[in-house]
């Protein structure tokens, strides 16, 4: 499948920006208009939202899509959909809001878009989390967001007045540019990354071996709310330009962000995460050993497993199992093809490499490229605190 044969998921790219001048008598009706207060990553939902990187979906999920999305991973419309996109409100902004009304979504004072109300309805944060997260523990991440969320939800559709700055504009591409970009660069596939984390030399591998079958590589890190621990949203792409600059040809591979919050919801944000870079163009997506996850939550294949309950989703997943530095063959490699075990492999840990960061020493060589580490290393801090 090329990139000309991947369409947006839903068949078209939905836009939900408004024209200069409605936006326009919008703006200026907005001082009497009833505000709700949004999150900064609420605000960034609505961008992904208008810009059609969330295609099919034209606002936060009404009732009946929410409660197919978590029963059955789908749309009312039997689209694959897996993580519910929703707007809370508490009781009070519900009692000032009726069905049909207009609203604006409002963030620190700035009016991001007009959301036309459907319905307003209760939902149960247990059975949310249940189904979302597979666990309703209080210590898993998007759990713990979940209960700190009014007992409301708004669904209805959204028309963007304002994007929120952000100081990663450059990399902030939309989907329509991301398409044209990969068009331009001649790429008939492109693989698509998603990442949280720095890069070791495990992951420059799934990448490479990725981009050998494909045309383009397309960098994609999150850039929004994580968990305690994390690395910075800065750090993350200071690293990437290092890595991208001393390792790969220019011309095979690039970078953007997606704007949005980490849900550490494993299996099923891997499928979102296939659904929305399908959407930015991608033909393949590479899926890891536990993506998404956090703790021992899920299984570590499970992401790689539920991709067989979606035959319709139209961009082909990249599995990868576990990898690893193998001393005897002298190369990363993986046990599929590697037979060796005991002290000549040598495991890409995560935490011995924060360890090894966190008192200001570069890993060695086998686990990460030296211009990474140091990228890395002209932050005093480069944690999520």
């Amino acid at each position: 499948m090329s990139i000309e044969q991947i369409k947006p998921h839903g068949g078209k790219l939905i836009s939900r920006v408004l024209d200069h001048n409605s936006k326009e008598k919008y703006l200026e009706q907005v001082p009497g208009m009833t505000k709700i207060s949004i999150s900064l990553d609420r605000a960034k939902e609505i961008e992904n939202i208008a810009s059609g990187l969330f295609s099919p979906l034209e606002g936060f999920l009404a009732q009946e899509d929410y409660n197919n999305v978590l029963q059955n991973k789908r749309l009312t419309s039997g689209l694959p959909w897996t993580i519910p996109i929703i707007q809370d409100i508490s009781n009070e902004d519900a009692e000032n809001i009726t069905i049909d009304d207009e609203v604006v979504l409002d963030y620190k004072g700035t009016p991001v878009a007009i959301l036309h109300v459907e319905e307003v309805f209760e939902f149960d944060k247990k059975t949310h989390s249940v189904n979302v997260f597979g666990t309703d523990d209080p210590k898993h991440p998007g759990v713990a967001l979940t209960n700190n969320m009014n007992d409301l939800l708004v669904g209805g559709n959204i028309d963007l007045l304002n994007e929120i700055d952000t100081p990663y504009k450059k990399y902030a591409l939309k989907p329509e540019q991301t398409r044209a970009l990969f068009r331009e660069k001649g790429w008939k596939t492109v693989v698509g990354f998603q990442t949280r984390n720095v890069p070791h030399l495990g992951h420059e591998y799934v990448q490479k071996s990725a981009l050998t079958f494909t045309d383009g590589l397309f960098i994609n890190p999150v850039i929004g709310k994580k968990k305690s621990g994390d690395f910075r949203d800065d750090v993350i792409l200071d690293s990437y330009n290092a890595l991208l600059d001393n390792y790969f040809p220019h011309d095979r591979a690039t970078m953007s962000i997606f704007q949005t919050e980490m849900r550490y919801a494993g299996p099923r944000e891997a499928i979102f995460h296939a659904i929305v870079r399908k959407n930015f163009g991608c033909t393949h997506f590479i899926v890891g050993r536990d993506h998404a996850g956090v703790g021992d939550y899920y299984h570590p294949f499970a992401a790689h497993e539920i991709f067989n309950e979606f035959e319709d989703l139209d961009i082909q997943p990249m599995f990868f199992r576990s990898f690893f530095y193998c001393n005897k063959c002298a190369s990363i490699a993986n046990d599929k093809i590697c037979s060796h075990s005991g002290d000549d492999i040598v495991n890409f840990s995560g935490t011995k490499m924060r360890d090894l960061l966190q008192s200001g020493k570069v890993p060695p060589p086998d686990l990460m490229r030296v211009e990474v580490a140091e990228a890395i290393l002209t932050y005093e801090n480069p944690f999520v605190e």
